[in-house]
Protein backbone atom coordinates (compact mmCIF):
# COMPACT_ATOMS: atom_id res chain seq x y z
CA UNK A 1 0.00 0.00 0.00
CA UNK A 2 1.57 3.28 -1.05
CA UNK A 3 1.44 6.30 1.21
CA UNK A 4 -1.32 8.23 -0.56
CA UNK A 5 -3.62 5.20 -0.76
CA UNK A 6 -3.75 4.95 3.02
CA UNK A 7 -6.82 6.52 4.63
CA UNK A 8 -6.09 9.69 6.64
CA UNK A 9 -6.24 9.75 10.42
CA UNK A 10 -5.58 12.56 12.90
CA UNK A 11 -4.76 11.99 16.56
CA UNK A 12 -5.10 14.83 19.06
CA UNK A 13 -4.03 13.77 22.53
CA UNK A 14 -2.23 15.00 25.62
CA UNK A 15 -2.63 14.99 29.39
CA UNK A 16 -5.97 15.51 31.08
CA UNK A 17 -7.20 19.14 31.30
CA UNK A 18 -4.74 20.40 28.67
CA UNK A 19 -7.49 21.59 26.31
CA UNK A 20 -7.99 18.75 23.81
CA UNK A 21 -11.78 18.97 23.64
CA UNK A 22 -12.14 22.56 22.42
CA UNK A 23 -9.20 22.24 20.06
CA UNK A 24 -10.54 19.04 18.51
CA UNK A 25 -13.89 20.70 17.76
CA UNK A 26 -12.18 23.74 16.23
CA UNK A 27 -9.99 21.45 14.10
CA UNK A 28 -12.96 19.35 12.94
CA UNK A 29 -14.83 22.50 11.92
CA UNK A 30 -11.82 23.74 9.99
CA UNK A 31 -11.04 20.59 7.98
CA UNK A 32 -14.33 18.69 7.76
CA UNK A 33 -13.67 16.13 10.45
CA UNK A 34 -15.64 13.95 12.84
CA UNK A 35 -14.42 13.14 16.33
CA UNK A 36 -13.86 9.73 17.88
CA UNK A 37 -13.43 9.87 21.65
CA UNK A 38 -10.37 7.99 22.93
CA UNK A 39 -11.49 8.20 26.54
CA UNK A 40 -12.11 5.16 28.71
CA UNK A 41 -14.82 6.91 30.76
CA UNK A 42 -16.82 9.01 28.31
CA UNK A 43 -18.25 5.87 26.73
CA UNK A 44 -20.48 5.46 29.81
CA UNK A 45 -23.94 6.92 30.11
CA UNK A 46 -24.84 8.74 33.35
CA UNK A 47 -21.17 9.56 33.97
CA UNK A 48 -20.93 13.12 32.69
CA UNK A 49 -19.36 15.36 35.31
CA UNK A 50 -16.53 13.16 36.55
CA UNK A 51 -15.51 12.20 33.01
CA UNK A 52 -15.47 15.85 31.85
CA UNK A 53 -17.73 14.71 29.03
CA UNK A 54 -18.33 17.21 26.25
CA UNK A 55 -21.84 18.68 26.36
CA UNK A 56 -24.05 18.71 23.23
CA UNK A 57 -23.87 22.51 23.17
CA UNK A 58 -20.07 22.36 23.01
CA UNK A 59 -19.90 20.04 20.01
CA UNK A 60 -20.21 22.84 17.46
CA UNK A 61 -22.29 20.68 15.15
CA UNK A 62 -19.51 18.10 14.85
CA UNK A 63 -20.51 14.41 15.09
CA UNK A 64 -18.89 12.71 18.08
CA UNK A 65 -18.44 8.94 18.27
CA UNK A 66 -17.91 6.54 21.21
CA UNK A 67 -19.63 8.79 23.74
CA UNK A 68 -22.61 7.57 25.81
CA UNK A 69 -22.69 4.14 24.20
CA UNK A 70 -22.48 1.84 27.24
CA UNK A 71 -24.04 1.38 30.64
CA UNK A 72 -21.78 1.70 33.73
CA UNK A 73 -22.32 -1.99 34.47
CA UNK A 74 -20.64 -2.95 31.20
CA UNK A 75 -16.90 -3.44 30.81
CA UNK A 76 -15.06 -1.36 28.23
CA UNK A 77 -11.47 -2.19 27.28
CA UNK A 78 -8.89 -1.66 24.55
CA UNK A 79 -10.28 -4.46 22.38
CA UNK A 80 -13.77 -2.92 22.56
CA UNK A 81 -12.35 0.49 21.72
CA UNK A 82 -10.36 -0.75 18.74
CA UNK A 83 -13.37 -2.55 17.26
CA UNK A 84 -15.82 0.33 17.77
CA UNK A 85 -13.35 2.99 16.63
CA UNK A 86 -12.73 1.11 13.38
CA UNK A 87 -16.48 0.93 12.79
CA UNK A 88 -16.80 4.67 13.42
CA UNK A 89 -13.91 5.38 11.05
CA UNK A 90 -15.63 3.51 8.23
CA UNK A 91 -18.74 5.66 8.75
CA UNK A 92 -16.65 8.83 8.79
CA UNK A 93 -14.80 7.92 5.59
CA UNK A 94 -18.15 7.08 3.95
CA UNK A 95 -19.30 10.60 4.88
CA UNK A 96 -16.28 12.03 3.08
CA UNK A 97 -14.79 13.29 6.34
CA UNK A 98 -11.54 12.78 8.25
CA UNK A 99 -11.58 10.98 11.61
CA UNK A 100 -10.02 12.90 14.50
CA UNK A 101 -9.26 10.66 17.47
CA UNK A 102 -9.30 12.93 20.53
CA UNK A 103 -8.64 11.81 24.09
CA UNK A 104 -5.99 10.86 26.56
CA UNK A 105 -6.01 7.06 26.74
CA UNK A 106 -2.66 6.33 25.10
CA UNK A 107 -3.04 2.55 25.06
CA UNK A 108 -6.27 2.87 23.08
CA UNK A 109 -4.68 5.25 20.59
CA UNK A 110 -1.67 3.00 20.10
CA UNK A 111 -3.91 0.00 19.48
CA UNK A 112 -5.80 1.87 16.77
CA UNK A 113 -2.93 3.67 15.02
CA UNK A 114 -0.71 0.58 14.74
CA UNK A 115 -3.57 -1.92 14.46
CA UNK A 116 -2.26 -3.92 17.43
CA UNK A 117 -3.27 -7.57 17.28
CA UNK A 118 -4.89 -8.82 20.49
CA UNK A 119 -5.88 -12.25 19.22
CA UNK A 120 -3.06 -13.95 21.15
CA UNK A 121 -4.34 -12.61 24.45
CA UNK A 122 -7.81 -14.14 24.64
CA UNK A 123 -8.69 -14.19 28.30
CA UNK A 124 -8.75 -17.32 30.43
CA UNK A 125 -11.81 -16.74 32.60
CA UNK A 126 -10.80 -19.25 35.28
CA UNK A 127 -7.28 -17.92 35.72
CA UNK A 128 -8.54 -14.34 35.64
CA UNK A 129 -10.97 -15.07 38.46
CA UNK A 130 -8.12 -16.52 40.54
CA UNK A 131 -6.14 -13.31 40.09
CA UNK A 132 -9.18 -11.17 40.89
CA UNK A 133 -9.66 -13.11 44.11
CA UNK A 134 -6.02 -12.51 45.06
CA UNK A 135 -6.54 -8.78 44.54
CA UNK A 136 -9.68 -8.84 46.69
CA UNK A 137 -8.31 -10.97 49.52
CA UNK A 138 -4.65 -9.92 49.60
CA UNK A 139 -4.66 -6.50 48.00
CA UNK A 140 -3.63 -4.97 44.67
CA UNK A 141 -0.02 -4.74 45.81
CA UNK A 142 0.41 -8.51 45.84
CA UNK A 143 -0.63 -8.79 42.20
CA UNK A 144 1.50 -5.78 41.25
CA UNK A 145 4.56 -7.36 42.84
CA UNK A 146 3.88 -10.55 40.90
CA UNK A 147 3.84 -8.50 37.70
CA UNK A 148 7.04 -6.74 38.73
CA UNK A 149 8.79 -10.09 39.02
CA UNK A 150 7.86 -11.20 35.50
CA UNK A 151 7.60 -7.90 33.60
CA UNK A 152 9.08 -4.87 35.43
CA UNK A 153 8.83 -2.71 32.32
CA UNK A 154 5.04 -3.00 32.38
CA UNK A 155 5.03 -1.66 35.94
CA UNK A 156 6.43 1.57 34.52
CA UNK A 157 3.24 2.21 32.54
CA UNK A 158 0.55 0.35 34.50
CA UNK A 159 -0.58 1.75 37.85
CA UNK A 160 -0.86 -0.68 40.76
CA UNK A 161 -4.55 0.16 41.19
CA UNK A 162 -5.36 -0.59 37.54
CA UNK A 163 -6.17 -4.16 38.48
CA UNK A 164 -7.68 -5.07 35.11
CA UNK A 165 -4.51 -4.19 33.21
CA UNK A 166 -2.26 -5.80 35.83
CA UNK A 167 -4.27 -9.01 35.54
CA UNK A 168 -4.20 -8.87 31.76
CA UNK A 169 -0.40 -8.48 31.76
CA UNK A 170 0.08 -11.43 34.12
CA UNK A 171 -2.44 -13.51 32.19
CA UNK A 172 -0.71 -12.73 28.89
CA UNK A 173 2.66 -13.85 30.27
CA UNK A 174 1.27 -17.06 31.76
CA UNK A 175 -0.50 -17.95 28.52
CA UNK A 176 2.16 -17.02 25.95
CA UNK A 177 5.45 -16.99 27.89
CA UNK A 178 6.03 -13.51 26.50
CA UNK A 179 6.06 -10.24 28.43
CA UNK A 180 3.19 -8.03 27.37
CA UNK A 181 5.60 -5.07 27.30
CA UNK A 182 7.65 -6.92 24.65
CA UNK A 183 4.51 -7.85 22.72
CA UNK A 184 3.33 -4.24 22.73
CA UNK A 185 6.78 -3.02 21.72
CA UNK A 186 6.80 -5.43 18.77
CA UNK A 187 3.30 -4.40 17.77
CA UNK A 188 4.34 -0.74 17.84
CA UNK A 189 6.85 -1.53 15.12
CA UNK A 190 3.95 -2.35 12.81
CA UNK A 191 3.54 -0.09 9.85
CA UNK A 192 0.34 1.81 10.41
CA UNK A 193 -2.44 1.17 7.88
CA UNK A 194 -3.24 4.90 8.11
CA UNK A 195 -1.66 8.10 6.81
CA UNK A 196 -1.68 9.73 10.20
CA UNK A 197 -0.55 12.74 12.20
CA UNK A 198 -0.20 12.10 15.94
CA UNK A 199 -0.34 15.40 17.85
CA UNK A 200 0.41 15.65 21.59
CA UNK A 201 -0.80 18.89 23.17
CA UNK A 202 1.25 19.87 26.21
CA UNK A 203 1.54 22.68 28.72
CA UNK A 204 3.98 23.81 31.40
CA UNK A 205 3.61 21.43 34.33
CA UNK A 206 2.46 23.87 37.03
CA UNK A 207 -0.11 25.49 34.74
CA UNK A 208 -1.45 22.05 33.90
CA UNK A 209 -1.67 21.10 37.58
CA UNK A 210 -3.48 24.37 38.36
CA UNK A 211 -5.98 23.58 35.60
CA UNK A 212 -6.51 20.10 37.01
CA UNK A 213 -7.21 21.50 40.49
CA UNK A 214 -9.63 24.08 39.06
CA UNK A 215 -11.40 21.42 37.00
CA UNK A 216 -11.92 19.20 40.06
CA UNK A 217 -13.33 22.14 42.04
CA UNK A 218 -15.70 22.84 39.14
CA UNK A 219 -16.79 19.20 39.04
CA UNK A 220 -17.71 19.38 42.72
CA UNK A 221 -19.65 22.61 42.12
CA UNK A 222 -21.49 21.02 39.21
CA UNK A 223 -22.63 18.10 41.35
CA UNK A 224 -20.11 15.27 41.14
CA UNK A 225 -21.15 13.97 44.57
CA UNK A 226 -24.78 13.80 43.46
CA UNK A 227 -23.77 12.09 40.20
CA UNK A 228 -21.87 9.36 42.07
CA UNK A 229 -24.71 8.98 44.56
CA UNK A 230 -27.16 8.41 41.68
CA UNK A 231 -24.81 5.79 40.21
CA UNK A 232 -24.59 4.03 43.58
CA UNK A 233 -28.39 4.09 43.82
CA UNK A 234 -28.48 2.45 40.36
CA UNK A 235 -26.42 -0.42 41.78
CA UNK A 236 -22.98 0.66 40.62
CA UNK A 237 -20.25 -0.64 42.92
CA UNK A 238 -16.56 -0.01 43.35
CA UNK A 239 -15.52 -3.26 41.64
CA UNK A 240 -16.99 -2.15 38.31
CA UNK A 241 -14.51 -0.87 35.71
CA UNK A 242 -16.56 2.30 35.29
CA UNK A 243 -16.49 3.14 39.00
CA UNK A 244 -12.72 2.81 39.17
CA UNK A 245 -12.36 5.99 37.11
CA UNK A 246 -10.77 9.10 38.61
CA UNK A 247 -13.28 11.07 40.63
CA UNK A 248 -15.74 8.22 40.91
CA UNK A 249 -13.73 5.90 43.15
CA UNK A 250 -12.77 8.72 45.53
CA UNK A 251 -16.31 10.12 45.86
CA UNK A 252 -17.69 6.60 46.27
CA UNK A 253 -15.25 6.10 49.15
CA UNK A 254 -16.59 9.32 50.70
CA UNK A 255 -20.19 8.17 50.30
CA UNK A 256 -19.27 4.86 51.91
CA UNK A 257 -17.81 6.69 54.92
CA UNK A 258 -14.18 5.86 54.22
CA UNK A 259 -13.08 9.51 54.13
CA UNK A 260 -14.35 13.07 54.36
CA UNK A 261 -15.36 15.07 51.30
CA UNK A 262 -12.30 17.30 51.66
CA UNK A 263 -10.09 14.22 51.74
CA UNK A 264 -11.83 12.81 48.66
CA UNK A 265 -11.34 16.07 46.73
CA UNK A 266 -7.68 16.17 47.76
CA UNK A 267 -7.22 12.60 46.51
CA UNK A 268 -8.95 13.33 43.19
CA UNK A 269 -6.58 16.23 42.57
CA UNK A 270 -3.51 14.28 43.59
CA UNK A 271 -4.46 11.15 41.63
CA UNK A 272 -5.34 13.21 38.56
CA UNK A 273 -1.98 14.99 38.64
CA UNK A 274 -0.24 11.62 38.88
CA UNK A 275 -2.37 10.36 36.00
CA UNK A 276 -1.37 13.35 33.85
CA UNK A 277 2.27 12.60 34.58
CA UNK A 278 1.84 8.98 33.52
CA UNK A 279 0.08 10.09 30.34
CA UNK A 280 3.03 12.30 29.41
CA UNK A 281 5.45 9.45 30.11
CA UNK A 282 3.44 7.22 27.78
CA UNK A 283 3.32 9.74 24.95
CA UNK A 284 7.06 10.40 25.20
CA UNK A 285 7.64 6.71 24.55
CA UNK A 286 5.47 6.69 21.45
CA UNK A 287 7.07 7.12 18.05
CA UNK A 288 6.04 9.54 15.32
CA UNK A 289 4.42 11.99 17.72
CA UNK A 290 4.29 15.74 17.04
CA UNK A 291 4.45 17.73 20.25
CA UNK A 292 2.58 21.03 20.49
CA UNK A 293 3.81 22.97 23.50
CA UNK A 294 1.34 25.71 24.33
CA UNK A 295 4.12 27.99 25.63
CA UNK A 296 5.73 27.97 22.20
CA UNK A 297 2.37 28.82 20.66
CA UNK A 298 1.73 31.70 23.10
CA UNK A 299 -1.10 29.69 24.69
CA UNK A 300 -3.43 30.72 21.85
CA UNK A 301 -5.83 28.11 20.46
CA UNK A 302 -5.81 29.85 17.07
CA UNK A 303 -2.01 29.71 16.97
CA UNK A 304 -1.97 26.01 17.85
CA UNK A 305 -4.71 25.31 15.32
CA UNK A 306 -2.80 27.13 12.57
CA UNK A 307 0.27 25.05 13.37
CA UNK A 308 -1.75 21.82 13.16
CA UNK A 309 -3.23 22.85 9.81
CA UNK A 310 0.23 23.68 8.49
CA UNK A 311 1.58 20.24 9.48
CA UNK A 312 -1.46 18.42 8.05
CA UNK A 313 -0.88 20.14 4.71
CA UNK A 314 2.82 19.28 4.76
CA UNK A 315 1.94 15.64 5.38
CA UNK A 316 -0.66 15.62 2.61
CA UNK A 317 -3.42 14.68 5.01
CA UNK A 318 -5.43 17.74 3.96
CA UNK A 319 -5.16 19.67 0.72
CA UNK A 320 -3.39 23.00 0.39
Amino acid sequence: MNELSRPPLIILTGPTAVGKTDLSVALAQKIGGEIISADSMQVYRHMDIGSAKILPGQMGGIPHHLIDIMEPSQEFNVVSFQRLAKQAMQEIYANGHIPIVAGGTGFYIQALVYDVDFTESDEDAGFRKQLEEIARSQGNGVLYERLRQIDPESCGVIHANNVKRVIRAIEFYEKTGQKISEHNKNQRQNRSPYRFAYFVLNEERQKLYDKIDARVDEMIRRGLVEEVRRLADMGCTGDMVSMQGLGYKEILAYLNGACTLDEAVYLIKKNTRHFAKRQLTWFRRERETIWLDKEEQDHGEDTVLDRIIEILRQKGIIEE
